[in-house]
């Protein structure tokens, strides 16, 4: 039988967020960006969903950041001074990086009509998520008129951000 390495810290840390050093800058074009502007408005109305992921302290007191450059600058941005941070024992960030799975459009239609069954309101997805209450109907509609059968086949996965907002 192979061991098994376990790559992360079993616990979630509170670490403050001088502690935690960058790997790279943010360009303005980033900042600017209709993506960096959804996650700020996410992280404002219900939190940080997403902990940071950092890696062990190599030298000094920093915490190298291996994933989250956009949450840690909004997160400073709005004066947070400690974040929930995920630490890892490797500090291959391209290594975590290729793994992470980002949300397809059926599966986010299904978290949304979830969360609206389960009475989170379209105007505080819509806060949530940074977009228009629009956007979220016309993403609940995304599936009327597929036959069943075809709408079956796509599993539904947990978005962070709508996750949070079901509480």
């Amino acid at each position: 039988m192979v061991a098994v390495k376990i790559a992360f810290e079993q616990r979630v840390r509170l670490l403050p967020l001088d502690q935690i050093l960058p790997s790279k800058m943010l360009s303005a074009a980033v900042i600017d960006s209709a993506k960096y502007k959804r996650i700020a408005a996410s992280v404002a109305e219900v939190g940080l969903v997403e902990p940071l992921v950092v890696a062990q302290v190599r030298s000094g007191n920093a915490h190298p950041l291996l994933d989250g450059h956009v949450r840690l600058s909004i997160l400073k941005e709005l004066g947070v001074e400690t974040a929930r941070c995920v630490v890892s024992s490797d500090d291959e960030s391209f290594t975590y990086n290729k793994r992470v799975n980002r949300l397809a459009t059926i599966q986010e239609h299904y978290m949304i009509v979830r969360a609206i069954e389960r009475g989170v309101s379209e105007e505080k997805l819509a806060r949530a998520l940074n977009v228009d209450i629009g956007a979220i109907r016309q993403r609940r509609q995304l599936l009327n008129g597929i036959h069943e059968d075809v709408a079956d086949d796509v599993t539904p996965v947990s978005h962070p951000a709508i996750t949070r907002v079901l509480g």
